[in-house]
């Protein structure tokens, strides 16, 4: 673990100087934004497919199209993948991304001066089932050391492992296991004990650097209403998290979703702030939104003030299904929410990527 103990020197640093490896160079770059009060945009699968359109080309995509850059002109400066789907050895992900289209866009994202963030959503190995198959509460411990599962289990966790050594000498913001207090996927609270999702974790981590993946940023997301002390409570460690995130959307009508949603994510980030200046963390919004985006005013008028006075060094909201014409949680060209995007694209706090 020796990446994680030079995380911790060098957030405590303030991170002066210049690092070699690409893991400490983007833990530098966030660490920057939010010691400056600002945060780096992220929008998931953003290059692969938008509101109205996808990637057909897998080979040949010039990987230009953005739904985030039709609206304002700027890519995000983060951009979101998910594996799930890897583990089976599938071709594409469980949202139809082809994975080698994937791993273009990732690398063509961090050439533009980006960052890429990856979760995963594996199937539930006992029933066969997605992540969401919660009918069976054996799994996590099916998958641990001498569980017996676990040696197929760590097949797929050598297919992960594999797939994001193919992108390269580039940062790795890895985020696994996330909303782990609610109960909706298979890892999650009332489905294995607190004990048994550290030690998944762990497992994760340690395998992942066995493999020679020191190019990862690890972050630890609970999913949002979590207590102080549900959210730590399965906290695996300072040597396994370099960032804190929480997965917070709004839902529900107006204006009552509003004010509890700048209010909740404001009592999350206090305590994140708190323990992430006690151990030497950073901090972020790692999935939010409002699908549909109701409100045109919500950048500006709901998500920067939820977050105004906390040192977030990224937000990521979620996706734009091609599919799906009401499931989207970023602007595109013309969008009721598009020009309130542009002055919240533009705002001194937020980070975009410029580049062509």
């Amino acid at each position: 673990m020796k990446l994680k103990v030079l995380n911790l020197f060098l957030v405590g640093l303030a991170l002066v100087g210049c690092a070699a490896d690409p893991a400490t160079k983007a833990l530098e770059t966030l660490n920057k934004a939010a010691t400056e009060g600002k945060f780096l945009y992220g929008h998931q699968d953003d290059l692969v497919y938008g509101h109205s359109w996808k990637v057909e080309d897998y080979t040949g995509d010039a990987l230009e199209r953005s739904d985030v850059k039709a609206a304002c002109g700027q890519y995000p400066a983060i951009v979101g993948f998910d594996l799930g789907g890897i583990e089976l050895g599938n071709e594409a992900n469980l949202d139809g991304v082809n994975f080698d289209l994937m791993r273009r866009a990732a690398q063509a994202q961090v050439k533009r001066g980006g960052l890429v963030t990856f979760s995963w959503h594996p199937r539930n190995i006992v029933t066969g089932g997605d992540s969401w198959d919660v009918s069976d509460s054996s799994v996590v411990a099916s998958i641990l050391p001498d569980g017996a599962k676990h040696v197929e289990f760590v097949e797929w966790l050598d297919r992960a492992a594999d797939f994001l050594l193919s992108l390269g000498d580039i940062p790795i913001i890895f985020r696994p296991w996330h909303e782990n207090v609610g109960s909706w996927f298979w890892w999650g609270g009332k489905l294995c004990t607190p004990e048994q999702y550290r030690d998944l974790y762990v497992m994760t981590c340690d395998y992942f650097d066995s493999k020679g993946l020191t190019n990862v940023l690890w972050v630890y997301s609970p999913d949002s209403n979590a207590s102080e002390v549900e959210y730590f409570d399965r906290y695996p460690g300072d040597l396994y998290v370099d960032i804190l995130g929480v997965d917070h959307y709004q839902y529900g009508s107006l204006p009552e979703s509003k004010t509890f949603y700048i209010n909740q994510l404001r009592k999350e980030l206090k305590f994140m702030q708190t323990f992430a200046a006690d151990h030497n963390k950073l901090i972020c919004v790692s999935e939010t939104g409002y699908e549909g985006i109701p409100d045109p005013q919500w950048w500006t008028g709901t998500l920067l003030p939820a977050i105004k006075h906390f040192p977030v060094c990224y937000v990521l909201t979620w996706r734009n299904a091609w599919d799906k014409p009401t499931h989207f949680y970023a602007p595109y060209e013309g969008s009721a929410d598009a020009k309130d995007f542009n002055g919240f694209a533009q705002g001194e706090r937020t980070i975009m990527l410029n580049s062509k």
